[in-house]
C-alpha cells in the first residue's frame, strides 16, 4: 500500500495561513476587543499574528521555502493567541 505523500513546506505554510485566517476572528471590531479586564491585550495579539501572517505571505510570494520549524512556530503562535482570545471571552 503506497504511503500518502506530504505536501511540500510551501504548500503546508499556505494551508496553515489559510486555516489561521479562517479560525481567528481578525474582523472583530475594536470596541468588542477592549471591554473590561483581560489577560493579554487581544487587539495587540491579533495585530501581531496578522503581521506574522502577512510577513509569511510576502516571503512565500518571493519564493522563500519555510522549514518545518517555521511551520511549528507559526502554529504555536496561533494556538497561544487563540487561547488568550478564549480567556478574554472573544471566542468559544
Amino acid at each position: 500500500m503506497p504511503r500518502p505523500t506530504r505536501p511540500d513546506p510551501g504548500t503546508a505554510m499556505h494551508a496553515l495561513i489559510r486555516e489561521i485566517r479562517t479560525r481567528v476572528p481578525f474582523a472583530t471590531p475594536g470596541s468588542s476587543l477592549c471591554r473590561g479586564p483581560c489577560r493579554g491585550c487581544s487587539k495587540k495579539l491579533l495585530e501581531f499574528l496578522d503581521t506574522e501572517l502577512e510577513e509569511w505571505e510576502g516571503r512565500l510570494e518571493e519564493g522563500e521555502m519555510p522549514r518545518f520549524g517555521d511551520l511549528k512556530r507559526l502554529e504555536k503562535l496561533a494556538i497561544k493567541v487563540m487561547a488568550a482570545l478564549r480567556r478574554n471571552g472573544l471566542i468559544v
